[in-house]
């Protein structure tokens, strides 16, 4: 495996944030959002414009400059960072102009101030992907908890003040915790935090002082909302749509995972973990959030906080596949990551889409809906089949995957976990369907049609990119494959 030097992982990350004194600055919207859009497209190809040397086996390096002996702020383009580039920059895209419809249909304040602080958090995602060391993981983690601030508080009412204050709570106080002490635990007795293949502990620390570090990791990166950690993201709701739909559908919760799954592999390594024997209780964490979300999702009638606990329960398949240690199980949990994503902010765009054209948050509010908004609510129904696990959508793929892994792991909980939450998956989801083309229009219908084209674009192709994730994975599959290459290889 070749290092390529490189200033390009710099430039992704801060293409995005040199474009906030241009927002800020804008004297009209068109150019803000006009702006914000180069941003994105700019930072997309640069992502893009080092898939060829990550695909060929090789890694892309720039360091920034040398802060601590072992922990420099670095940048290194890998496989599983790459996978998690790709796909956060690319629905930025796509998110900056659901935001236009959004934003401008509901005639929203402080506008300028909202694309502001997107740009800013969608540098600090990109900053964790391309994170070489704990160090630099850890700075950009936190960049991004108070970039986001102000997005969950944009309304800033008294119900969004309230859910900052928990939002910040959680996740500041877990990350300073429990996160900051393992960490320099871990420099402690390695003298270094550098990410690696082989791992960087070993035989550093007794087995039962490293076990107790790595669920300080665990629950100490909150943004992956595992139980009891989690009352962070049904607050955050209040957060407009695109908010909850990039931040806490993709970037900030794919950030907590992320973080997990790089201090799993890449600090502890697969040989460590498994000769710990941690693999087991890590999957029943996971599988008590995957169980219990899907349950509190049930019993949900406003459709955004529905959809946060689904997202709580289907953040833990992901932590699940890499806690069974088997090709087929890491597999399922790394392809999760786009899958769910697509999957998500589908669905988070089209309640969205809803609020926009008629002001409606609760289910029980939506019968007949359908027949009212038909793209919106087949594109609903799409993203559903994708979360559920069933074809022709991509997280059937996941899912498959992760079956298979419980069963190469012999891990029988896990298989019933998986079997058990797609049947609750499908029973929170499918009555939506059917209320929105099956019931009557209640009379409050009459008149409803679809959101702003801002809105709808958007949510057609993200649905539509689910479906085709099921017929074409492989640009996905290739970095796994050199992902879980490498561990095994090591």
């Amino acid at each position: 495996m070749e290092l390529y030097y490189s200033i390009r992982p710099l430039l992704a990350v801060l293409v995005s944030l040199c474009a906030v004194p241009f927002i800020v600055l804008s004297p009209r919207p068109n150019i803000r959002e006009t702006v914000s859009f180069i941003a994105a497209g700019l930072k997309f190809a640069l992502v893009i414009s080092m898939l060829p040397v990550i695909l060929n086996g090789h890694q892309i390096i720039f360091t920034l400059m040398n802060v601590l002996p072992g922990a420099p702020i670095q940048f290194r383009v890998d496989a599983l960072g790459m996978l998690f580039g790709i796909v956060s920059s690319f629905l930025w895209i796509v998110t900056t102009t659901y935001s236009i419809g959004y934003m401008r249909g509901l005639d929203e304040h402080a506008q300028t101030r909202y694309f502001c602080f997107f740009a800013i958090a969608l540098s600090a995602t990109i900053g964790v992907a391309f994170a070489a060391n704990l160090l630099t993981l850890y700075l950009f983690y936190e960049i991004l908890s108070l970039a986001t601030y102000p997005l969950v508080t944009h309304h800033q009412d008294d119900e969004a003040r309230i859910s900052g204050r928990k939002y910040l709570t959680y996740i500041l106080g877990t990350s300073i915790g429990f996160v900051l002490p393992a960490m320099l635990y871990v420099y402690h007795v390695t003298g270094t935090l550098n990410f690696s293949a082989l791992g960087i502990l070993g035989k550093a620390a007794p087995h039962s002082v490293l076990i107790v570090i790595l669920f300080l990791f665990i629950f100490g990166f909150a943004k992956s909302a595992i139980m009891p950690f989690h009352a962070w993201l049904p607050a955050a709701m209040v957060a407009p749509t695109p908010v909850s739909a990039l931040l806490h559908a993709v970037a900030v919760v794919k950030v907590g995972v992320f973080s997990i799954i790089r201090v799993l592999l890449y600090t502890f390594g697969t040989k460590e973990l498994m000769g710990l024997h941690v693999g087991p209780a890590v999957s029943y964490v996971a599988s008590f959030t995957i169980i219990i979300g899907s349950l509190i999702a049930l019993s949900q009638d406003n459709l955004k906080r529905l959809l946060a606990y689904s997202t709580i329960s289907q953040l833990s398949y992901i932590i699940l596949g890499v806690a069974l240690l088997s090709p087929r199980g890491m597999t399922g949990g790394l392809i999760h990551i786009p899958m769910h994503a697509f999957g998500k902010i589908t669905l988070f765009f089209c309640a969205g889409a809803i609020f926009v054209a008629t002001g409606k948050k609760n289910l029980s509010e939506m019968h007949g809906i359908g027949k009212r908004m038909p793209i919106t609510m087949i594109a609903f129904f799409i993203a559903s089949l994708s979360i559920i696990g069933l074809p022709p959508c991509g997280g059937f793929l996941s899912k498959w995957n992760l079956l298979l892994g419980s069963l190469q792991s012999h891990q029988a909980i896990a298989l019933v976990v998986l079997l058990v939450s797609s049947l609750l998956n499908a029973a929170y989801f499918m009555p939506i369907i059917y209320k929105a083309f099956f019931l009557r229009d209640q009379g409050s219908a009459q008149g409803i049609r679809e959101a702003p084209l801002f809105c709808v674009v958007p949510l057609c192709v993200t649905s539509l990119l689910s479906i085709a994730m099921f017929f074409y994975p492989q640009p996905f599959y290739k970095l796994i494959k050199l992902v879980i290459h490498q561990l095994l290889r090591a």
